[in-house]
């Protein structure tokens, strides 16, 4: 874009001055991805209503910048909000509202959607999620700026952030951006806009991250899906079964965490897969690891099935989120040289992933492969 203006009688040309674009609901550049979606008016605007999907600007495209609009929603459990760097109807970032949550300190949330698989029990506490009061049934006012790795969100108050994402978990890459309304209960929204800037004012600077701890498992080999089902009934896995898998390796982040729906999606047939790591230990001996999962988890040492554990949001009652953490340990009885561990790791909703360390390091290493 190229606009001429005259500032104290002189000829001023900008280059690539970045506007905002408002984007009406009923402006024909919208694509919907939604059981439910129409424009209609609501709360004296002409507004989309959106359930259980998103809905996109067809022609927006960029990397940088930032989008605003409001929303509104009744005190019912949803999750709506904005979405960004959207690569298709199955992967794009998100930061949403929970009404249901009003006043809490879950009442908002940073999440990466990865294969339509949302990361929200990965990604959780005071780095992702923040506590708000939140006004029903009128106008609330989203705005969320994005550059590389930070995203900052705004509330209402379009001067003072609720949140900085000082670490998005997704790549720094193009992509759409629109609105969500997740499971459960519609929102409505109007008045969205976006802007394309390489420069958005994002106020917030970084953290200083902290380095993995000694001992954490670096990477992964993460195998092809399969049946959960098919591991019923069996305290024990061939080398044959492991060679016929598929297998991708994954880097884990800082914390430890692989989040397995970078790999693969899962289906109701297929909602599990093996994540594998080799011990060389100088000795035998016996090692703790500490370790966490989501959302259920079989454990394997040297093809010997050694724990079983469920982690699944409300297994255990109706509050439990099944959020991931280093809240379980086994014994390892290693031999001397490889040692194989297997995670079986199954998915239903809210995050696919695991992490693992072992907690004393001596004559320990990782097989680096």
């Amino acid at each position: 874009m190229i606009l001429s203006t005259i500032v104290s009688g002189a000829l001023l040309t900008m280059t690539t001055l970045n506007l905002p674009q408002a984007v009406p609901f009923d402006s024909g550049r919208w694509q919907w991805h939604a059981a439910e979606s129409r424009v209609e008016e609501h709360l004296g605007r002409k507004s989309l209503y959106l359930k259980s999907g998103i809905a996109t600007v067809a022609d927006a495209r960029f990397t940088n910048g930032l989008i605003e609009f409001d929303v509104a929603f009744t005190g019912e459990r949803g999750f709506m909000g904005g979405i960004w760097r959207v690569q298709d109807a199955e992967s794009y970032e998100w930061f949403y509202l929970r009404p249901h949550q009003s006043g809490n300190p879950d009442a908002t949330q940073y999440t990466p959607v990865f294969h339509g698989i949302e990361s929200w029990q990965l990604y959780h506490g005071p780095r992702y999620t923040v506590p708000f009061t939140y006004r029903f049934n009128e106008w609330t006012h989203v705005r969320i700026l994005f550059s590389g790795a930070l995203a900052e969100m705004y509330i209402q108050d379009v001067d003072k952030p609720v949140l900085l994402v000082d670490g998005l978990k997704r790549g720094v890459e193009p992509g759409g951006v629109g609105v969500s309304a997740g499971y459960f209960a519609p929102a409505y929204f109007s008045n969205f806009s976006f802007t394309a800037t390489d420069s958005p004012p994002i106020h917030g600077r970084p953290g200083v991250p902290e380095p993995a701890p000694e001992g954490t498992v670096p990477s992964w080999w993460v195998s092809d899906t399969f049946s959960e089902g098919s591991l019923d009934g069996r305290d024990s896995l061939g080398r044959h079964e492991m060679a016929a898998r598929t297998w991708t390796r994954l880097e884990t982040e800082r914390s430890g965490l692989a989040n397995l729906a970078r790999v693969q999606g899962i289906n109701l047939r297929k909602n599990t897969a093996f994540a594998r790591t080799v011990v060389l230990s100088s000795r035998e001996q016996t090692r703790e690891l500490a370790f966490g999962f989501s959302d259920r988890v079989r454990v394997y040492l040297n093809g010997r099935l050694l724990y079983r554990g469920n982690d699944t949001v409300r297994s255990r009652d109706y509050r439990f989120l099944g959020s991931i953490g280093y809240f379980d340990a086994l014994y390892l009885p290693l031999k001397q040289g490889e040692n194989e561990i297997l995670m079986a790791v199954s998915e239903d909703t809210g995050g696919w992933g695991v992490q693992a360390k072992l907690t004393d390091f001596s004559g320990i290493s990782f097989q680096a492969r």
